[in-house]
C-alpha cells in the first residue's frame, strides 16, 4: 500500500481500544487466515502482539480509517511491524473494495521466548479493555483463545505502568483479565 494513500488499518491489539488512538470512525471487522501471538524480537524490549498467518483461523478487531498524511505517524507507532496488504482477508461492512493494511512482525524477526523478557500487563490490560468494550466478555474471551504464546511470562506493572498507552481498568475489567490469565495458567510475576 502506498504510504500517500487514504486507506484503512486493521487493529487486533491495542488499536482495538479506542482510548489508545484518535480514529473515531473505527468499526468491527474480522481478519481470516491469521492468529495473534506474543512475540519477542530485537526490535522492542518486551514481547508484543503480532498477527501470524494461520490458515483456518480468524481474529476479530477494528478497522480504522487512515488519511493519506497519517501513515507516517501510524508506522512510527507500529515500529517493528511490517505493513501488509490485507484487503482480501478482511470481512467488513465497508462499501467497495477499500485498501486495508495489517501490521505484523516479519517471521524472520521472531526470537525464541526468554524468561528475562515478559509481556507488560499494562499493555495486555489496554488490549483486553478494548475487546471488552467492542465485543463484550465473549469477544474478550475469544481474544484469549485466538492468541498464542500464553507461556510467555507476564510482568505485573499495573502499579507503575511501562506501556505508554496504558489505561486504567475498572474493578470488573481487572477481575476479568486476572481470571482469564489464571484460567490459562499464565505466569504473572510482580514488578520489582
Amino acid at each position: 500500500m502506498d504510504k500517500a494513500e487514504h486507506g484503512w488499518v486493521f487493529g487486533y491489539g491495542s488499536l482495538v481500544n479506542r482510548a489508545t488512538h484518535g480514529y473515531p470512525d473505527a468499526q468491527p471487522a474480522r481478519l481470516t487466515g491469521w492468529r495473534r501471538a506474543w512475540r519477542l524480537t530485537d526490535l522492542r524490549p518486551a514481547p508484543f502482539l503480532t498477527a501470524v498467518r494461520a490458515p483456518g483461523h480468524a481474529i476479530d478487531g477494528l478497522l480504522a480509517p487512515v488519511g493519506a498524511g497519517e501513515w507516517p505517524a501510524l508506522d512510527l507507532r507500529e515500529a517493528g511491524y511490517e505493513r501488509v496488504d490485507a484487503a482480501a482477508m478482511i470481512t467488513h461492512g465497508l462499501p467497495g473494495a477499500p485498501r486495508i493494511a495489517v501490521y505484523a512482525v516479519p517471521e524472520a524477526a521472531h526470537l525464541p521466548s526468554a524468561p528475562a523478557h515478559a509481556v507488560r500487563l499494562s499493555y495486555l490490560d489496554a488490549v483486553v479493555q478494548g475487546y471488552l468494550s467492542e465485543f463484550g466478555e465473549a469477544g474478550a474471551r475469544l481474544f484469549f483463545e485466538t492468541t498464542d504464546g500464553w507461556d510467555t511470562p507476564i510482568i505485573d506493572d499495573r502499579a507503575a505502568p511501562l506501556y505508554p498507552r496504558h489505561c486504567v481498568l475498572s474493578v470488573q475489567e481487572r477481575a476479568f483479565v486476572d481470571a482469564e490469565l489464571a484460567r490459562l495458567s499464565a505466569q504473572v510475576q510482580q514488578a520489582l
